[in-house]
């Protein structure tokens, strides 16, 4: 049997979840507004190791997704990832995060010609990429400011919008576009995360980092350090 552990830290959801033979076994999920990932990752793989009756030995690999998506989230899941599979010796695997968005909205509509997974960043700003109705990417992730002409070339019947850059975008948009306001989440990478290890689509644990999109560029703290 392949068991393997599955992390989802992108954005605001800290998701986590164990499957086995891609049948989810367990899963773990929080929200909210400020960042939670450090106080709460650790604490779920115990309570998922603990509630699927098995022993971290049992565990064939783990997959996490790479982003794009928030820089914090980012860090933290991939490097519990990391550190994870040099202790057991385990292989890592990784999902982008819109392929994951787009796989997720192909199995809700499977009439779907086009999905737009949108990933928010800042103000009307997001990262997105082009899949076609079976999720497979058709344009690199890229960070696109949201306009009118944003959607001008896709007929809107065709059209799926997926992520939690998707609120941005209603007011542009008529009534015939489907939408998915969703934030991605261990559970939809199962059936991904089963391919990448049957196929060895293995990473370099030691070499491996985050899918940015964009430099990290920190901000200015308002508090004195004096």
């Amino acid at each position: 049997m392949t068991h393997l552990l599955l992390l989802e830290t992108s954005g605001k959801n800290c998701s986590a979840a164990i499957a086995c033979d891609g049948t989810i076994l367990s899963q773990r999920l929080a929200n909210a507004e400020h960042f939670i990932h450090a106080e709460q990752l650790h604490q779920m793989l115990s309570e998922l190791i603990s509630e699927s009756e098995l022993n971290w030995r049992q565990i064939s690999g783990i997959c996490v997704s790479k982003g794009p998506g928030s820089y914090t989230g980012l860090r933290i899941g991939i490097s519990a990832a990391k550190g994870l599979c040099f202790a057991l010796g385990i292989p890592l695997m990784a999902i982008d995060t819109t392929h994951l968005l787009a796989t997720h909205a192909a199995n809700i509509y499977r009439d779907a010609q086009v999905i737009l997974p949108m990933i928010d960043a800042r103000r009307m700003e997001v990262y997105m990429a082009e899949f076609d109705g079976k999720a497979n990417r058709q344009s690199p992730d890229q960070a696109v400011i949201i306009d009118e002409s944003t959607f001008s070339k896709f007929n809107p019947e065709a059209l799926v919008l997926i992520g939690d850059g998707v609120a941005k975008c209603r007011h542009l948009l008529n009534s015939r576009v489907r939408f998915l306001c969703t934030l991605p989440t261990a559970e939809m990478m199962c059936e991904l995360a089963l391919q990448c290890y049957e196929g060895q689509q293995f990473e370099d644990t030691a070499y491996f980092e985050p899918f940015y999109l964009k430099e990290y560029t920190p901000g200015i703290s308002s508090k004195s350090v004096l």
